[in-house]
């Protein structure tokens, strides 16, 4: 059994025991927490498809860690004008660990 989920402005394919990395959840680590924000669940043929959500369904997961991603180097150049402009970001996520889909 499968469901999409959305948190973080995004959406993420999930199943029961996988581990997926999204957005910064102000969580701790350890803690349980359910995404009520269900858009589908699937199982096998059958798929069920919310409008936007589906009614009754959730995910719970547990909160694994907290961390950054690798850096992103942005740099700006305008060439024959002297201009350099070189900025790095590290975006902070939470990984979670799926334990259950209900729907």
């Amino acid at each position: 059994m499968y469901a999409v989920i959305k948190t973080g402005g995004k959406q993420y394919k999930v199943a029961a025991g996988e581990k997926i990395k999204v957005e910064q959840i102000a969580a701790e680590v350890g803690q349980e927490i359910v995404i009520d924000q269900v858009l589908a669940v699937g199982n096998g043929a059958d798929l069920k498809i919310g409008t936007p959500l589906v009614a009754g369904a959730s995910v719970k997961a547990t909160v694994v860690a907290h961390g950054k991603h690798d850096k992103v180097r942005i740099f700006k150049l305008r060439r024959r004008k002297h201009y350099k402009k070189s900025q790095g970001h590290r975006q902070t996520f939470t990984e979670l660990e799926i334990s259950a889909v209900n729907g």
